[in-house]
């Protein structure tokens, strides 16, 4: 084991000594040179040693900024961070490529998973709650690519998000409404733009009931007393153990929720969900990466394709499935990239009988933030039709 620089020598043979470096015993060692250096220098040096051997080394401080959602590590060495306004560079010195592939190493073990030249990619969740993805060369150029995606700290709030501008005054009270009468949606957007966040704050909303959440990777954050989550996972080196989400979803209905979220929709699961929101399980809900909210239905074709489902069939239950679309964009305003809620659409039959999504409010449109979709919408959440403003849409919950 190289010793890494500003690390004594001989916190390094407490360890090749046998013992696990476990968080006691890496405070063991500290507690050690507290006669020769202080408590802030042993305090120091326990960070240190547990960002070396059980956090993120080097990454490790970029992980506790608050707003940091994702940190990516590219092959020529490079860190970039992520707090909201898209990949921002930053001065962090990740050694050359050998160190970022023991970094990358370590951490996929941290994941119980393995990384190495007969499994040259990872995905995976650290103890932190952080996901973990690695892919090594010669699958990719330069050197070792590392990316975190950190999961919120706890849910955020309609309220919150509100005052962070993700969409306009007032719109609060109509998404409060879209949960509270259990309205069947999805949140669609591309990657990064907040998607999980959003939902989570919107079912933080519902009243109290069970609320069974399904993912690929643990990362949506729900404020409610009884979430019960279930997590897919990959085969092991062997190719054995999967359990993929469309398993999860046929066990989640079998679970009575009351409610029944899909983090994700990125494959064949996606026709267990349309037939569970097409057989009484009212409110459920998930997100979709989409371009735009009109993309949508393209979208769920080409998910149903890959359960062996026609068009055809997808149209017809996506049109009875999922009422609303709600699409979070990421938008530069006032010289800062900010991730908003651009379209809220209802889902209709169209006159060629294929679902089509109507803008029913915009963020985008001059004037008045009601489309053609707005009748229905306001059907929907039991709001009035003559609303002539956002904040009386927002309000009149």
């Amino acid at each position: 084991m190289t010793v890494s620089p500003g690390l004594p020598a001989p916190a390094w043979e407490q360890i090749r000594g046998g013992r696990r470096p476990e968080p006691q015993n890496l405070a063991t060692v500290a507690e050690r040179d507290v006669a020769t250096d202080g408590l802030g220098g042993a305090a120091a040096l326990r960070g240190s040693l547990q960002a070396q051997l059980l956090g993120a080394g080097p990454l490790e401080p970029l992980l506790e900024l608050p707003g940091v959602t994702d940190v990516a590590v590219n092959g020529d060495g490079s860190v970039w961070v992520d707090a909201g306004a898209g990949l921002v560079r930053v001065d962090v010195d990740v050694g050359g490529p050998d160190a970022v592939r023991r970094l990358a190493v370590r951490l996929a073990g941290l994941a119980g998973r393995r990384l190495d030249e007969t499994s040259p990619y990872v995905d995976g969740v650290l103890p932190s709650g952080v996901r973990l993805h690695a892919i090594l060369p010669p699958l990719v150029a330069d050197g070792p690519h590392l990316t975190l995606r950190i999961p919120a700290r706890s849910a955020m709030t309609l309220t919150e998000l509100e005052s962070r501008s993700m969409f306009p005054p007032g719109w609060a009270g109509l998404l409060r409404q879209l949960v509270r009468r259990r309205v069947a949606f999805v949140v669609s957007g591309g990657t990064g733009v907040g998607k999980t966040t959003l939902l989570g704050a919107l079912l933080g909303e519902a009243p109290a009931e069970r609320v069974i959440v399904v993912e690929d990777v643990r990362e949506l954050s729900v404020d409610q007393p009884q979430v019960v989550r279930l997590e897919a996972r990959p085969a092991n080196v062997e190719g054995a153990g999967e359990v993929t989400l469309t398993t999860l979803v046929r066990q989640a209905l079998r679970m009575r929720p009351d409610r029944l979220v899909l983090g994700e929709a990125r494959g064949a699961e996606v026709r267990e969900l349309l037939a569970a929101l097409n057989t009484g399980h009212e409110g459920g809900c998930g997100t979709l990466h989409a371009n735009s909210a009109g993309d949508v239905v393209a979208r769920f074709e080409a998910l149903g394709a890959l359960a062996g489902l026609s068009p055809a069939a997808v149209h017809a239950q996506l049109v009875s499935a999922v009422d609303v679309v709600v699409h979070v964009g990421r938008r530069a305003a006032e010289g800062a990239v900010r991730r908003r809620v651009e379209t809220i659409g209802v889902v209709v039959r169209g006159p060629d009988g294929r679902p089509e999504v109507v803008d029913a409010l915009s963020t985008d449109r001059d004037g008045s933030p009601r489309g053609p979709g707005w009748p229905q919408l306001s059907a929907l959440l039991g709001m009035p039709l003559s609303a002539t403003s956002i904040e009386a849409i927002g309000g009149s919950s």
